[in-house]
């Protein structure tokens, strides 16, 4: 079985999130895909809605399909690397292919992650693909893992959780949450300005 993990922090779930687990289960390229939202301990990460809010929102988003699953493994005290992500699952599933889901832009300079070697060497990775210029840059300096990376040419739209926040908070109707999603945040008042910052 080809294993996908799908990490971010889903802050929160939108419908790009869920075009790309569906494009990458009905072209073959996965079988079963994985949600790993972020812990609390990223310091970038400074606006996250709480763990159990996000968990919340990704069970309403993925909830109608058998193949995708969500994890809190990541939603730790402590920072979780990627790396102990792939071979935690990896110990789960010992005898399948595991497949980390990411954009060009996180494999140009997954070299530089934490063990990021170990990923790009044990792991094969599926790297959904909105730049074909900066592709052939990055795919020649990575030329030494060509063989565990697949690209998966992707249409995809600017949605992004940042601007999705956003129109929330400017009360734009935005089409990119599903409803259940949406009534969510509206019911648990995420999002919503405090003096001028996001409480998601």
């Amino acid at each position: 079985m080809k294993i996908g993990i799908f990490g971010g922090s889903f802050n929160p779930p939108h419908k790009m999130h869920e075009k790309i687990a569906l494009y990458l289960k009905e072209h073959h390229y996965l079988d079963k895909i994985i949600f790993v939202p972020t812990g609390q301990k990223y310091s970038y990460k400074t606006n996250l809605a709480n763990d159990e809010h996000r968990l919340n929102m990704l069970q309403l988003l993925t909830e109608t399909y058998s193949f995708m699953e969500i994890s809190d493994f990541e939603l730790k005290n402590q920072m979780v690397y990627t790396y102990e992500t792939l071979a935690h699952f990896k110990s789960i599933y010992p005898n399948d292919d595991i497949y980390f889901i990411c954009g060009l832009d996180n494999l140009s300079y997954m070299e530089s992650w934490k063990n990021g070697k170990e990923i790009l060497t044990q792991y094969k990775i599926l790297v959904i693909n909105r730049d074909t210029h900066q592709q052939g840059n990055v795919l020649k300096k990575l030329a030494s893992y060509q063989e565990n990376i697949e690209i998966v040419h992707l249409k995809t739209s600017s949605i992004s959780s940042t601007k999705i926040r956003n129109q929330l908070n400017e009360e734009k109707k935005d089409s990119s949450l599903h409803p259940k999603v949406l009534q969510y945040i509206k019911d648990h008042h995420l999002y919503e300005d405090k003096g001028g910052k996001n409480n998601g």
